[in-house]
């Protein structure tokens, strides 16, 4: 076994097995068979993730997987895991997005969801000014307005960043849930940009909807959220800036 670099929330390990395989070890904080669930849905629906070899509620065992890969292709995949579509926005159950709970409760309406599950539990790790910008948005329905468009509930990665995509190819770490596709596009660009190549692979397999510019900095939201509460106040810049953005 030898040891692998950067994992923020877990330990993670290279190790070659008795056959000869070559595998990686993740040991978790939280129930790892939420992370296996996820990889297992999102290949299923035709997204490039390695195989779970065995899996228990602290350790994860998976293919070791490397690049080259290609970004037209990888857009092409994610725009095919986002066509598929469930009834309503949430999951069967709630799991986890890095170590913190993640609720999933199903809802029909997108913008309900967004706002009950997504941003509201996460409103009282901001300072004041900034949680009462956020939340009179979402209580005078300027959010709701936003983000009510024909939205269907994708299948979507949930924490789908360039640290989660491994030799430009492989997706690793899901946050799986069902949602507005775009939240997992504003998370690939949250801390980056998206490729021509993958974006001309996106498109050919779905083209996003008229307005995603205008929706992007408020999904951008969530996820900084969640690195305010993992990681602290540099990220509540971020935060204010979405906002100032939006005009909230």
């Amino acid at each position: 076994m030898t040891p692998l670099a950067g994992g923020d929330v877990g330990r993670v390990w290279r190790a070659r097995l008795h056959d000869g395989r070559v595998v990686v070890i993740k040991a978790t904080s939280y129930d790892a068979r939420l992370e296996a669930e996820g990889l297992d849905v999102l290949r299923a629906a035709g997204g490039p993730t390695p195989q779970v070899v065995a899996v228990d509620a602290a350790v994860l065992v998976m293919d070791h997987v490397t690049g080259p890969g290609d970004a037209h292709e990888l857009g092409a995949a994610v725009a095919t895991v986002h066509r598929d579509v469930g009834d309503a926005f949430g999951w069967h159950r709630d799991n986890v997005i890095g170590p913190l709970p993640q609720r999933n409760t199903p809802d029909p309406a997108w913008p309900t969801f967004f706002a009950d599950h997504r941003l509201r539990p996460y409103l009282d790790d901001l300072p004041a000014t900034l949680s009462a910008r956020l939340a009179g948005a979402i209580d005078d329905g300027r959010l709701s307005d936003l983000l009510d468009h024909d939205v269907a509930p994708s299948l979507v990665h949930g924490d789908l960043w360039s640290g989660n995509i491994v030799g430009g190819r492989w997706l690793i770490d899901p946050a799986v849930n069902r949602a507005d596709r775009e939240l997992d596009l504003a998370m690939l660009t949250l801390f980056g940009s998206i490729s021509d190549g993958f974006a001309r692979g996106y498109e050919d397999v779905w083209p996003l909807d008229d307005g995603w510019h205008r929706r992007r900095p408020a999904l951008q939201l969530y996820h900084l959220l969640v690195h305010v509460r993992l990681f602290g106040a540099t990220y509540l810049g971020g935060v204010a800036a979405r906002l100032d953005t939006l005009g909230w």
